[in-house]
């Protein structure tokens, strides 16, 4: 009679555990922080990036499978360049061999053609590192 009742507790027990779980809050998402040439470090604000981002919302689409006259950037943070399917890439940004981390993004956000040399994105750049931080904590939550 005793094991029966050991193995109702211990079942008890986890269906608690797990609707505990269940119920905790998702985890916050890192904060985006990236530095500036001088080392400076800035930390992005999503919504101050969502709405800096209609700038780039002439040639780009966060939705997933919607590129425009440059790739969607649903999910680029993380992603390797050069690799979403159905655009087509130059061969500098397909060899590149850059993958997307925040800080490698803030790089290119500045000034496209010095970090990519042969790139066709026709855009100069975003020169505040406050709004490159602020675009990049946006696009980390496009996934």
């Amino acid at each position: 009679m005793r094991v029966p009742a050991l193995i109702a507790t211990a079942t008890l027990l986890a269906l608690a555990q797990f609707a505990a779980a269940a119920a905790a809050p998702p985890a916050a998402p890192a904060p985006v922080v990236i530095k500036d040439a001088a080392g400076a470090s800035y930390t992005g604000d999503a919504e101050a990036g969502q709405k800096k981002f209609t700038v780039c919302a002439v040639c780009h689409s966060v939705k997933q499978g919607e590129n425009k006259i440059g790739p969607t950037l649903f999910g680029v943070v993380g992603r390797k360049a050069g690799t979403v399917a159905g655009y087509t890439y130059t061969a500098a940004n397909k060899n590149s061999g850059l993958t997307w981390t925040a800080q490698v993004l803030a790089d290119y956000l500045e000034n496209p053609k010095l970090k990519i040399p042969g790139t066709k994105m026709a855009y100069a750049g975003l020169r505040k590192p406050q709004d490159r931080a602020n675009v990049i904590a946006y696009l980390a939550k496009q996934k």
